[in-house]
């Protein structure tokens, strides 16, 4: 698209307004994109663009993953234009770009790395045209705002441009088969020794081929409908991944990437987080590096603390898990992380989403496509549910078996670690919306508190 006099007049007001945001200390604002786009609904069409753009998209482990490929980017010395401190829609997209550009809109750099949400694709890729999209897996998500999953999936069908080269998860059918005629490269763990033959949850969302609807049959299937398929019928299976962990360790994992094996670390052996470093390494080889400076970069990169932190207090540990409301899948892998964790634990659940929680919503379906089963294992010696909707979370927490003396639940949620049996606990793990970071830190400290005053355990 060219410019005209609506995209030049929108370019000026939003350069103004982040002179403005300057001048009395604030950053990581959208405004200069919301100003922008309200002027010009087009603005990111209109927008000189950077040389090459790199987006991240998919359902979970966005963040964590375009934080990881941007630390690694950085480490290895490359400038580049991101939204790390903004948001991953269209305002968030045009704030980082007017902020990184002449006043007459020159990009400064020539790589941008984006993080993008997957739902507004609409609003974003098709404007951007990313070059390169990691694509890290098609989950079921909020039911008010992204229905199904075969209705994202159909968005970015849509919305990905024909000439963005992508990297997709060969692990999700949902997610290996978007975009089939597009230049792709595909990231997937083989199968491990000690690894189950199926997932045990509730939702599992690709049952049937996606091809001519006969039933799968599974080679492993690790949760949800993450694992190997193949289809009986028609013959199709889960792709081969050019990036491959071909053994999960502890602290590390083995990876082959374009015939050479290098060894990554891993902050823990979640799955998740297994998934997350695996597709930061397989967007950062697709990119162009080489697997050992990929390997040598992400020595030393971390889990963002908005994400997961562990801290000791007395040789107990208190862990902040986000856990997104309203998502059942990430509140799923969230609890079973506190299942296969080592020693007794106690969980602080605050599922509330944050929005929700002050405007109140009435779907509590999501409730019950999560595995609250794992919170039911006698290594959980108490589940404390706090917020709006903890009546809804304790009757779940009943049904999945979980013993009543093991449960507290309250409204309010900052005296959450006051209802705290410490007891025989090793570990107390706190859950939390993506927006309540703070509140979550708080509780943090009112535990810590506690485990100073009961002393060591040892």
């Amino acid at each position: 698209m060219k410019r005209n006099l609506r995209f030049t007049l929108a370019l000026l007001a939003a350069k103004l307004s982040v002179f403005c945001l300057r001048l009395i200390g604030r950053k990581g604002t959208n405004l200069p994109g919301g100003i922008a786009i309200f002027l010009c609904k087009d603005f990111l069409g209109r927008m000189p663009r950077p040389e090459t753009i790199v987006g991240i998209t998919g359902t979970n482990g966005k963040t964590t993953v375009a934080n990881m490929v941007e630390d690694v980017l950085e480490r290895l010395g490359y400038d580049f234009v991101c939204n790390r401190t903004g948001s991953n829609v269209d305002t968030g997209v045009a704030s980082a770009l007017i902020a990184s550009s002449t006043l007459w809109g020159k990009p400064k750099k020539r790589l941008a790395v984006f993080e993008l949400d997957e739902r507004s694709a609409n609003l974003t890729m098709s404007y951007i045209k990313p070059d390169l999209l990691l694509v890290t897996n098609i989950f079921r998500d909020s039911y008010k705002r992204n229905a199904h999953p075969e209705f994202i999936v159909d968005i970015l069908n849509r919305f990905v441009p024909d000439s963005t080269r992508l990297v997709l998860n060969a692990d999700d059918l949902m997610c290996a088969s978007l975009k089939p005629g597009s230049v792709r490269s595909y990231f997937s763990i083989d199968p491990q020794p000690e690894e189950e033959p199926s997932g045990e949850n509730i939702v599992q969302d690709v049952r049937a081929c996606p091809k001519c609807g006969a039933l799968l049959e599974w080679e492993t299937r690790r949760y949800h409908h993450i694992g190997r398929a193949r289809c009986p019928q028609c013959g199709l299976s889960s792709p081969q991944g050019e990036c491959r962990a071909a053994e999960v360790g502890e602290r590390d994992m083995l990876v082959e990437m374009g015939g050479e094996a290098v060894r990554l670390p891993l902050s823990n052996r979640s799955m998740i987080n297994v998934y997350n470093s695996l597709a930061a390494a397989a967007l950062l080889y697709a990119f162009g590096l080489a697997p050992e400076k990929i390997a040598g970069a992400m020595a030393h990169t971390a889990i963002s603390a908005s994400r997961y932190l562990e801290e000791e207090v007395n040789s107990r540990k208190v862990i902040l898990h986000l856990a997104k409301g309203q998502n059942p899948v990430a509140c799923s892998r969230a609890f079973q992380n506190i299942r296969d964790y080592p020693g007794k634990k106690a969980a602080i659940l605050f599922l509330d989403d944050y929005f929700d929680a002050m405007h109140t919503v009435e779907n509590i379906s999501w409730l019950y496509d999560a595995d609250f089963e794992f919170l039911a294992d006698d290594s959980v010696t108490q589940v404390v549910a706090a917020g709006a909707r903890h009546w809804d979370v304790y009757l779940r927490l009943l049904m999945a078996g979980a013993k009543e003396e093991r449960l507290a639940h309250l409204p309010e949620t900052e005296e959450a670690a006051g209802a705290l049996r410490l007891g025989e606990a090793d570990a107390v793990f706190i859950l939390y919306d993506v927006y309540t970071i703070g509140l979550a830190n708080r509780v943090k400290e009112q535990v810590k508190e506690l485990m100073k005053k009961e002393g060591s355990r040892g």
